[in-house]
């Protein structure tokens, strides 16, 4: 006697497809959102991927997938804010606290037994600022028109933005182009197993703390050092000083380069 799986399986090889196939399920989202507001994205397991666009609207496309979980378990939830537009991978709850997308830190997001993956690429327009936030997966820009706040766990990072970048991983490397250095307080750009390469316009300024274990740090920068400093920690200015930037790795050497 058949089971209903073995009956699904069949009816897909009836139609040419292979049970992987099947298990891909595409959303699609278009919206307005406000310069100086942030598009942000909250995936799990997945790549984020960015690019500018001409157009006047946000525009986003996630690709679901699983082998042994049904995309379908996997919800993508939009939820506006102050701050902006908020789209979410939000995984079936699997502890004592629910699934929820919200805002910034808020929110909560885990998964346990569920090896669906979402990728998303957001098309954003000049102007909107864009966050992008995972934990297995890559996060990667095309140049941006504004600010961008990025961060993974188990993946590298790759930004280009005409603003400033701040950016985190864990296990990868750091790539970052920023467009403008004119923040107030403090940008950190952080991981543990990987290198951070990182450029900035001719005319950057700031108080620069880097540290690393395993690596070397190097500027293209000139860099003014008061009292003691070694191969692998620096603290110091470029330029007037001004504003703080904060570059710290393990296993990895830390690059400062003047950008085109």
């Amino acid at each position: 006697m058949k089971t209903a799986s073995m009956l699904a399986l069949a009816l897909l090889a009836g139609a040419g497809l292979s049970p992987l196939e099947a298990q891909s399920d595409t959303w699609n989202w278009k919206g307005a959102v406000a310069p100086g507001k942030t598009i942000e994205i909250k995936g799990v397991n997945g790549d984020v991927r960015a690019v500018a666009t001409s157009g006047s609207e946000v525009m986003v496309t996630a690709v679901k997938k699983g082998r042994k979980s049904d995309p379908g378990s996997v919800k993508i939830e939009v939820v506006t804010s102050a701050a902006g537009v908020t789209i979410c991978a939000v995984y079936p709850s699997s502890g004592d606290k629910t699934n929820a997308c919200a805002a910034g830190d808020g929110g909560h997001m885990s998964t346990k037994d569920n090896d669906v993956s979402v990728t998303f690429t957001v098309q954003v327009p000049a102007g909107v600022k864009f966050a992008g936030r995972t934990v297995n997966g890559a996060v990667a820009t095309e140049r941006l028109g504004s600010d961008a706040d990025v961060a993974t766990v188990n993946g590298d990072v790759r930004v280009v933005a005409a603003g400033v970048v701040r950016a985190s991983t864990v296990n990868g490397s750091i790539e970052v182009s920023m467009g403008k250095a004119n923040w107030t307080g403090t940008v950190e750009l952080s991981t543990v197993n990987g290198s951070i390469r990182a450029a900035f316009p001719a005319d950057f300024s700031a108080e620069v703390n880097g540290s690393t274990v395993n690596g070397s740090i190097e500027s293209e920068f000139p860099l003014t050092v008061q009292g003691k400093f070694g191969p692998r920690s620096v603290h110091g200015t470029i330029g007037a000083g001004g504003r703080t930037l904060d570059l710290a790795t393990v296993n990895g050497s830390i690059t400062l380069v003047k950008g085109s």
